[in-house]
This record gives structure tokens, C-alpha cells and sequence, in this order.
């Protein structure tokens, strides 16, 4: 029987030109502690190599504006506490500091074989689908989670 782990996306719109402008400081200045923060959380698993500008090495959408981040967990369970209930919900709560609103699908979660880690198009490619067909058990949101798959 194979394992699964929770695979995350998430995508948000910079409202400066780069991460670097001055308006994005105060969330680049978080950036770092909140990796960290992730990196050690419970049912933390993995998530891609960063530049030394914040943003990630590629980006398949080709925006500048763009921020990407993709993680995978354990289970929704360990992804919903980091998410909601650390440090970084308070982060959260300010990222129409940062931010600007980006479609109406800006996260998508999804089961994948253990260790079979996402790349960026594959995680865009996982948003495309929540955004052109809705939640089901291949992509999904917090508020409709489908189970790891059985098989």
C-alpha cells in the first residue's frame, strides 16, 4: 500500500515590483522566521530551494509580481495547525499590506505519493484545476478536504 503526503500551493501578488521594494519590507522581514517556523513544525516534510531574494527559483507563470510557495506535509492536519494557529497566522492576517488579491483560487492543496515532491508547474497546473473545476479529490481547499486516496 503506498503513502501519501499532503502537497500545498500557494500564490500571492506582490504589491511592489519585487520582493525587494520597500512596501514588501515588512514581510520579507518575516520570511526567514517563518521558513524556519515551517522547516521545524510537526508533520513538516519538505519544501523547494529558495533564492536569496525570497522568491523561488523558477516561476512557470513567468510574473515577476509572484510570489510561489509550495510545501509538503504530512497530513491536512499538521499544514492547518501551522497554518492557522503559529506565528504565522498573524502574518496572515496582514497580507493586504503586501498583497494584492489573486484570482479566486490562491491555494490548493492535494495528496502525492510520499516523497514524489512537486514542482512549480505541476503545483500551478494543481491551481489551474481548483479554479476551473472546484474542489475534488485530485485538488482541494481546507474547506472541502478529501481523504488520502486508499489504493
Amino acid at each position: 500500500m503506498k503513502d501519501y503526503q499532503l502537497a500545498q500551493v500557494n500564490v500571492s501578488r506582490m504589491k511592489g515590483q519585487s520582493i525587494m521594494d520597500p512596501e514588501m519590507k515588512g514581510f520579507r522581514d518575516h520570511t526567514a522566521m517563518i521558513h524556519t517556523m515551517a522547516d521545524n513544525a510537526p508533520g513538516f516534510i519538505w519544501r523547494p530551494p529558495f533564492d536569496s531574494d525570497n522568491t523561488s527559483a523558477s516561476n512557470p507563470l513567468v510574473d515577476d509580481q509572484l510570489l510561489i510557495n509550495i510545501s509538503v506535509w504530512q497530513d491536512v492536519d499538521s499544514l492547518k495547525d501551522f497554518t492557522y494557529n503559529t506565528f504565522h497566522s498573524n502574518i496572515m492576517k496582514r497580507q493586504r499590506e503586501w498583497f494584492q488579491k489573486y484570482g479566486s483560487a490562491h491555494y490548493a492543496l492535494w495528496w502525492i505519493i510520499a516523497g514524489d515532491f512537486p514542482s512549480e508547474r505541476q503545483a500551478i497546473e494543481k491551481l489551474n484545476q481548483l479554479e476551473n473545476k472546484g474542489p475534488t479529490a485530485e485538488v482541494f481547499t481546507f474547506k472541502n478536504i478529501y481523504d488520502k486516496p486508499t489504493l
